[in-house]
């Protein structure tokens, strides 16, 4: 089977990009930066003491301070040699220049010393540059007289271009003549001349064997420290220079770097491991990491780099193999990045076809679905009381509702969201879909439990046999809300077509219709009961169609809603309303005159601008004006609500709040909003002085609302009986068939002109 199998595309090719990224750095010398990153946590992770094979004899600062010369005469170091030899040291090394002549009498004891030694010492030889500005290289070697009885070896030191040393070479060449490098020499270990070694900066320098310079000439040491030893001797002294940085212990004498070189070869010769082996192991663990689902994933793109340098350096312990791990630690974040961006793409992808609130696939899926289901038949559940079960049980309710409903919907087939209250269904075409919606009618009638109590959910089901796939759709949500319109539970796809295209044609004709007359205010009576006159009215619009009659305002006003044309309808009669109380005022009519808001104008802030703006025209006092909204749009944002009810009332118009008592709220919270009038519904009123229920609720409304400085209005006033009542409960206004119906302005100055309720 292939690899290919194992590992989803896009995740394939991440790895393989990243591979390819990490090569192609690593060939151009980009990986360099990341590598000396690494280097010093390489070493911090491997410390250890050093084996004590090598001696440093260190011409420290107390040797400075004793010998007071510079250079030194030769004959300090011939007494360092002799000493050496007499203690039974394995070998001798200078880290000193020797390439010039001190003193001639210096020069022949040290010469002298050498012989003695015949072979024990090494002298460095080492390349310079002619000048700082020629890149030509001079060989020094030690003055001949030294030469004779000595072996020559190199001490030459390449930093890299960062100026750190990592590196020593296994020897140069030097006059032409191949020479082992001091480290190869005091090691015994032979290598290729300008080839070089890592060196195991994990041994701790500060464990080096270390003896006084001044000390060793004047015998003051205990030759067991050195018998049988290799002892490397030059300069720590700050002022003699001669230092190297190196990764992670700083700034170094060259001696010690020298020693460091020598200890690495003396525990076996360190294998330079192969880039590729490293991109290779780095691959099949991002293969691994990719391959993971879930968290374990970008757990393990992050713990992936740290698993690759363990094993590097375990590696390097157990077996001297040193990788260049740069190389695969740059593949391994680059893999992370890019699980990292999968990621992001299936969370971006997940958020465009998945429904926020409760994780179902949402409208964008279904219509996909339906794409590869051409038999599928459809079902669109509406649920009716949406709004007013989330004024009952809060938010949260909506949500734990609509995955209740979705939990019974969804035996049979997959579930949608749709939208704030609808839900989908797509089910098999062998489905009886019949049978199927008896089904769950009989589930979706049972209360669900929400917010700790039982409620009924009013679901209507739209339902589509046929069609083309977004045709499907659209008709089973139609259905849906004409089983809600009608009442029913199910209403299957025999849409209503010439009543959808009428309603469509009256939203078309409705701009041109306000423009032409056709719209026209009528207003209905309130009494004053108190001063047993008519004191104000409410206006009502209605539209008289040149074809199809007087277009019923239940019709055109809820359709005016969704179209977005509620805005211009209601300032269409905002105005009309404040041309009428201009001239009946003008006339001695005392009246005031209350236009009806709808909920979705309440947090417009364009239709606020535009009500100052007819108010500050001058043509009326705001006070003759009212602005009358429903419950349901303060309950609905009663934060908002509260605060442009307050900016109305700053212009001097007074608020009435209609149909109180068909929502949720309490005269408690009332008092949080800036209202003038309350209008108790009619359905608590027209049976008040019968009922004694109804009776209780408007005689505690109506104190209530006095004592918090609010008008009162009982609406539903069909006979004498109940205004009777009204008189009793001292109520403000009553508004009803049995004071007046709808009329046009004409008609409405008639009757006040002509009946003794009038002014």
């Amino acid at each position: 089977m292939s690899f290919a199998l194992y590992i989803k595309k896009p995740r394939l090719l991440v790895l393989v990009a990243a591979m390819i990224a990490a090569l192609s750095m690593t060939l151009s010398g980009g990986t360099a930066p990341v590598e000396q990153l690494i280097d010093p946590l390489r070493v911090a992770a491997w410390t250890r003491p050093a084996s004590g094979q090598v001696v440093v004899v260190e011409m420290d600062a107390a040797s400075v301070a004793a010998i007071h010369e510079w250079p030194w005469a030769r004959d300090h170091y011939a007494a360092v040699v002799d000493e050496l030899r007499t203690a039974g040291a394995g070998s001798i090394t200078f880290d000193v220049d020797l390439s010039s002549p001190a003193t001639p009498a210096g020069d022949a004891e040290l010469a002298k010393a050498l012989a003695r030694a015949d072979g024990l010492v090494a002298l460095p030889t080492f390349g310079q540059r002619a000048r700082s500005d020629d890149q030509r290289s001079i060989d020094s070697l030690p003055i001949p007289i030294l030469r004779d009885h000595v072996a020559l070896a190199s001490v030459s030191m390449l930093p890299d271009p960062d100026g750190v040393v990592r590196r020593a070479p296994f020897g140069t060449v030097t006059d032409g003549v191949p020479r082992p490098s001091l480290s190869s020499y005091m090691a015994r270990r032979s290598g290729k001349a300008d080839e070089s070694f890592p060196i195991d900066f994990g041994i701790d320098p500060g464990t080096l064997p270390r003896l006084s310079f001044v000390a060793v000439r004047d015998g003051h040491f205990d030759p067991a420290q050195v018998r049988g030893k290799d002892v490397i001797i030059g300069a720590t002294a700050i002022e003699m220079g001669d230092r190297y940085a190196t990764p992670y212990w700083g700034v170094v004498p060259g001696v010690v770097v020298q020693a460091l070189a020598a200890e690495t070869l003396g525990r076996g010769v360190p294998v330079q491991g192969s880039i590729f082996t490293v991109l290779l192991v780095a691959g099949a663990i991002g293969a691994g990491v990719l391959l993971l689902s879930g968290t374990a994933g970008p757990v393990a793109a992050i713990l992936a780099p740290f698993a690759l340098f363990v094993a590097g350096v375990t590696v390097q312990v157990a077996w001297g193999r040193v990788y260049p791990l740069a190389p695969g630690v740059i593949l391994l974040l680059l893999v992370a990045a890019g699980l990292a961006g999968i990621k992001f793409l299936h969370r971006i992808e997940r958020e465009r076809s998945v429904d926020a609130d409760t994780g179902l696939p949402n409208k964008r899926v279904m219509a996909a679905d339906l794409a590869g289901s051409v038999d599928g038949q459809v079902v669109v559940a509406l649920i009716g009381n949406f709004d007013n079960l989330l004024t009952i049980c809060g938010d949260r309710a909506g949500h734990d509702l609509v995955l209740r409903l979705a939990d019974r919907l969804r035996f049979g087939g997959q579930v949608y969201r749709l939208g704030d209250r609808l839900l989908g269904l797509l089910l098999p075409a062998d489905v009886d879909l019949d049978e199927h919606v008896a089904g769950l009618s009989a589930v979706m009638r049972q209360p669900v439990e929400i917010a700790g109590r039982l409620v009924d959910a009013a679901v209507h089901l739209g339902v589509v046999t046929g069609g083309a796939d977004n045709d499907r759709l659209s008709r089973a949500t139609r259905a849906a809300n004409q089983a809600a319109a009608e009442n029913v539970f199910a209403r299957h796809d025999q849409v209503d077509m010439d009543a959808v295209e009428r309603e469509l044609i009256l939203m078309g004709e409705l701009d041109e219709a306000i423009g032409a007359g056709q719209i026209e205010v009528h207003y209905q009576p309130k009494l004053d009961i108190a001063a047993d006159r008519i004191a104000s009215c409410e206006a009502l619009v209605r539209w008289r169609h040149p074809t199809r009659g007087m277009v019923r305002p239940d019709l055109f006003i809820p359709l005016a809603e969704q179209a977005d044309r509620i805005g211009p309808l209601t300032l269409f009669v905002l105005d009309r309303v404040v041309n009428d109380l201009q001239s009946w005022r003008a006339s001695g009519l005392e009246l005031t005159a209350a236009v009806n808001v709808s909920a979705k104008l309440v947090a417009s802030a364009s239709f606020a601008a535009k009500v100052r703006d007819v108010i500050e025209s001058g043509r009326v006092r705001p006070e003759w004006l009212i602005l009358e909204v429903t419950e349901s749009a303060a309950l609905a944002e009663p934060e908002r609500a509260a605060a442009v009810l307050g900016e109305w009332r700053a212009m001097g118009v007074s608020v009435s709040m209609d149909d109180y008592g068909t929502g949720q709220s309490t005269l408690s919270y009332l008092r949080q909003l800036p209202l003038s009038e309350l209008k108790i519904d009619r359905s608590f009123v027209q049976h008040a002085h019968q009922n004694r229920a109804d009776a209780l609720m408007v005689r505690s409304t109506v104190d209530l609302a006095h004592e918090l400085g609010i008008k009162v209005v009982a609406e539903g006033i069909e006979e004498e009986a109940c205004l009777n009542f009204l008189r009793e409960v001292g109520c403000d206004m009553a508004q009803g068939y049995h004071i007046g119906r709808p009329m046009p302005a004409t008609d409405f100055v008639q009757r006040l002109t002509n009946t003794s309720l009038a002014a």
